[in-house]
């Protein structure tokens, strides 16, 4: 239920004098896409009136069932910090629905609330706190992206290492002039990479702020002529971006995942919960990690999980668990990176783990040990399995596995599927560099 009413949204808007509202809604693979309105057009959207031309968005509809309707979320009216004084430009966050009033199934938004809906039957409530690091570049003199970073900071830098710092203090200041709730930003290991972290919400606002953040983020870098890119691993030889996403349950309004009694104060329920990430892990990694770049992140040496276990100790676990407890007990899942669709890794995730509460899948013994320490050897004795190396192993595993499968939904699953087949396909039938720099010389 909308906490804000459609009357809410009007008497906000002239009040904070918007001229244009951007309808924003994102695709299957978690582009963001907006249909931009004038202020008279503001009562008609959010009546869901507004139509566009569902066939010109990826995996969406084909020709002749093109007409698609967006449902604004009243709750998710914001206002860009940006050409205020010519008048403010708004945001509403949307659902796809289909002209007979239906929700959308290419919808991620639609996705994600069902997994919420199934939750909520089961007692639930998700709340999650995503971690997205993300690389500030330079630009050529023609105003082009290069991989030239800003700085030569490390981790928690400051200035002047961090040139970086003004950029991402801008970004701050706009998101929390969006009602965001930035917990802290700070620079990340690599040069030019960059971390803000949002506070714990429900998990369909954390998604919308997902969303957001990498737009406004986005735009805030063109003002310091600098390029913000979430490409996972974007520089050849230093750590890349990830997304981790801090998560919990909560019963009744208390978190289901804290046992005092228990002698890691962990209850059955946050056990289970982990057994269901670990399970369903090598599918939901085609959601959470979902191009062909992800997996030149998700390598041993550069601080990404690729070991699925989990822990209370180490951060080379697939799952780790933070030391807070009480009402902070969560779960830390750590492979998703930021080129994620953020509805859709949500909802596998979610899924995965409401899936191990009902089937009570026992997630095995915690691993104290650093797993990047350990050879082949001593990890197949221990039963810790890997991630999948590349997006077309990951997408056999989701083809699999049919709890994963059906959260997304067919239309979903088939458009997301055959679009990871052509980018595999290009990527394998194109000349790279390295390629050039290994053989033309030489042969």
């Amino acid at each position: 239920m909308s906490k804000m009413s459609k009357r809410d949204v009007l008497k906000k808007a002239e009040e904070l004098n918007v001229k244009f509202v951007r309808l924003q809604f994102v695709d299957i693979l978690g582009i963001i896409k907006n249909v931009a309105i004038t202020i008279d057009q503001l009562e008609v959207a959010l009546e869901g009136k507004i139509m566009f031309d569902g066939s010109s968005i990826e995996g969406f509809t084909r020709i002749h069932e093109s007409d698609m309707y967006l449902k604004p979320d009243y709750d998710t009216f914001a206002i860009f910090p940006w050409h205020k004084e010519e008048g403010a430009i708004a945001r509403l966050m949307c659902d796809v629905y289909t002209p007979d009033g239906e929700p959308f199934m290419g919808c991620p938004r639609n996705t994600l609330k069902k997994v919420i809906k199934e939750a909520k039957e089961m007692g639930y409530e998700m709340c999650a706190g995503p971690e997205p690091e993300f690389f500030l570049f330079e630009k050529d003199k023609d105003g082009n992206p290069t991989t030239i970073t800003n700085d030569n900071g490390g981790y928690f830098d400051l200035s002047p290492v961090d040139l970086g710092e003004k950029a991402r203090r801008d970004i701050v200041l706009a998101l929390e002039e969006m009602d965001f709730e930035v917990e802290a930003s700070h620079h990340e290991v690599a040069p030019g990479q960059h971390e803000i972290d949002f506070k714990y919400t429900p998990v369909l606002k954390t998604a919308d702020n997902i969303a957001t953040f990498k737009f406004v983020t986005k735009r805030i870098a063109m003002e310091h002529n600098l390029h913000a890119t979430f490409m996972p691993k974007p520089i050849f030889g230093e750590n890349g971006s990830g997304m981790h996403v801090h998560q919990s349950l909560y019963k009744n309004g208390e978190n289901a995942f804290y046992d005092p009694e228990d002698e890691l104060q962990l209850s059955e329920i946050a056990y289970h919960y982990i057994g269901g990430l670990l399970k369903h892990s090598k599918a939901y990694t085609a959601i959470t990690n979902p191009i062909i770049n992800s997996y030149k992140r998700l390598l041993p040496g550069y601080e990404a999980p690729v070991y699925i276990t989990w822990s209370t100790q180490n951060r080379s676990a697939l799952v780790r668990v933070p030391s807070a407890r009480k009402d902070g007990t969560r779960l830390e899942l750590r492979n998703p990176d930021p080129a994620a669709n953020p509805y859709l890794a949500m909802a596998v995730t979610l899924k995965a783990g409401l899936e191990g509460i009902k089937n009570k899948i026992d997630p095995g013994e915690q691993t104290t040990d650093n797993i990047f320490d350990m050879n082949s050897i001593e990890r197949n004795e221990r039963g810790i399995e890997s991630l999948p190396g590349d997006i077309m192993k990951a997408v056999d595993y989701l083809n699999n596995d049919e709890v994963i499968k059906s959260t997304l939904g067919q239309h979903i699953y088939e458009h997301f599927v055959v679009a990871k087949e052509v980018e595999w396909h290009e990527y394998n039938t194109k000349v790279h560099n390295w390629e050039l720099d290994q053989y033309l010389m030489k042969y």
